[in-house]
C-alpha cells in the first residue's frame, strides 16, 4: 500500500469516531458502583446462644451495587435522564432485592429547572429525608436492624417527583403496585404486593411526600411514607386488605459544628397490620468526628419502643473508617442491642439467621473493605 492510501485508510476510522462523538455530544453516561465485603462475628445467636462468624450478604458499611446513569440535553433547559442500578451480595455474587436485575433503581424521566419527573422503580421520600440525618447509614449495624424497611425504601411501578428551589427541597412518589418480590434471604423486606388490579385499584399502593430545608451548617426534613395492604396471597405482615395501611412519619435534622456533625430524628410508625402493637417510635441520635485527614469516627444510638407494650429494643454502634484513597477505605465497627419484652431483634441486618432468643441482648463486631468506582 502506498503512503497516500495508508493515510486514507487511517482517516476512515478517525472520521467515523468524529461523527459518533458529534452525534453523542448532547448525551452523557456514567458507569459507577461500590463493592463492600466484610466479616462479622455475632454472639448469643438462637436458643443455644452460640456465636456466628460470617460474611454478610446484604451490607457491610454500604450495600454493594453497580449502575449506569445518563442524560441527554433536549434544549431549552430540558433533559432526558435515566438510572439503572443493581444490588448484589459480594459474598456470593447473587443479585439482591429479590433477585431483580436492577433492584435498587430503574427509571427514566425528564428534568428541568422545575425538578425531575420519572417513572419506574424508585427510592421513596423516606430514603431522601434520612440521607443527612442517619450518620451510620445502611450498614450492618444500624437503624435498619430495628426496622428493615428503612434501608429498603424502594417501590415498583412508581411515579416520582423531586425538585430543589434554593434551600428548599420537595418530593413525592406514588406507586400503583409497590413490591412484586417475595420475601427471601436476599430480600428480607420483600412483601409480594404487586397490586395493579382492576378489581381493587388501591391494593398494594404506596405514596410518600418530602419537605426538606438545608443551610450550609444545618438542615431539617420531614417525610411521610404509606404502604397499602392487599388480600389473599398479598396479605403480608397483617395487611390483609387495601383499607389497611402501614405508615411511617419522620422529622429529623443535622448540624455541623466545625468538623463535627450531629444528627438525629424520630420515625413514628402506625401499622394497621399489627393487632397488638400498631404504634411505635424509633428515635436515633448520632455524631461524626474526623480524626486527622484519613480517619473518622461515627457513633449512633437508637431505640425502638412500642406503645402500650413492654417491647423495646435499644441499639448502640461505633464505627471507625480509614481512607486508603478517595475511593478505597477500611472500616471496623462494634454494635450492641438490648431486647426487652418479647422482642428478638438481631444487632445485624447483614443477613437473616442471626437473631437471639426473645429478650436477650447481642453484640456484634465487623471489619471490611470497600471500593467505589
Amino acid at each position: 500500500m502506498n503512503t497516500s492510501s495508508s493515510r486514507f485508510a487511517r482517516a476512515i476510522p478517525a472520521a467515523a469516531l468524529a461523527c459518533l462523538a458529534g452525534s453523542a455530544s448532547a448525551q452523557q453516561y456514567t458507569l459507577y458502583g461500590l463493592v463492600d465485603a466484610a466479616v462479622e462475628r455475632i454472639d448469643h445467636v438462637g436458643a443455644n446462644a452460640g456465636s456466628l462468624t460470617r460474611m454478610p450478604s446484604t451490607t457491610g458499611s454500604f450495600p454493594s451495587r453497580w449502575g449506569l446513569r445518563g442524560s441527554e440535553d433536549l434544549g431549552d433547559g430540558l433533559k432526558a435522564v435515566f438510572t439503572l442500578e443493581a444490588g448484589f451480595g459480594p459474598d456470593t455474587g447473587v443479585s439482591g432485592q429479590g433477585g431483580r436485575m436492577f433492584g435498587r433503581q430503574a427509571f427514566v424521566g425528564l428534568s428541568g429547572g422545575w425538578g425531575t419527573v420519572s417513572a419506574g422503580r424508585h427510592y421513596t421520600m423516606l430514603f431522601w429525608s434520612l440521607l443527612e440525618a442517619d450518620v451510620i447509614g445502611p450498614m450492618v449495624f444500624a437503624i435498619g436492624s430495628l426496622d428493615s424497611y428503612v434501608p429498603n425504601t424502594r417501590v415498583d411501578n412508581a411515579l416520582s417527583y423531586r425538585g430543589k428551589f434554593g434551600d428548599l427541597s420537595a418530593g413525592a412518589t406514588f406507586s400503583f403496585g409497590r413490591d412484586s418480590a417475595n420475601p427471601a434471604p436476599n430480600n428480607p423486606a420483600g412483601t409480594n404486593c404487586g397490586g395493579e388490579l382492576a378489581t381493587d385499584s388501591k391494593a398494594c399502593r404506596e405514596w410518600s411526600v418530602l419537605l426538606k430545608y438545608d443551610q450550609p451548617s444545618w438542615g431539617v426534613a420531614a417525610a411521610i411514607d404509606t404502604l397499602k395492604g392487599g388480600a389473599g396471597s398479598w396479605a403480608v405482615a397483617g395487611l390483609t386488605s387495601s383499607t389497611l395501611s402501614d405508615r411511617r412519619t419522620t422529622v429529623n435534622g443535622y448540624a455541623k459544628l466545625g468538623s463535627v456533625k450531629l444528627a438525629g430524628g424520630v420515625i413514628q410508625r402506625d401499622n394497621d397490620g399489627s393487632a397488638t402493637t400498631p404504634r411505635s417510635d424509633l428515635v436515633f441520635f448520632g455524631a461524626t468526628l474526623p480524626v486527622g485527614e484519613l480517619f473518622s469516627l461515627d457513633a449512633q444510638v437508637a431505640q425502638l419502643k412500642f406503645k402500650h407494650s413492654p417491647n423495646k429494643a435499644s441499639l448502640a454502634v461505633l464505627r471507625g473508617n480509614y481512607a486508603l484513597s478517595k475511593r478505597t477505605a477500611l472500616y471496623a465497627a462494634v454494635g450492641h442491642i438490648d431486647n426487652e419484652g418479647s422482642l428478638a431483634m438481631s444487632v445485624s441486618g447483614g443477613a437473616p439467621g442471626s437473631n437471639p432468643a426473645p429478650g436477650v441482648g447481642q453484640t456484634g463486631i465487623v471489619t471490611g473493605l470497600r471500593h467505589s468506582f
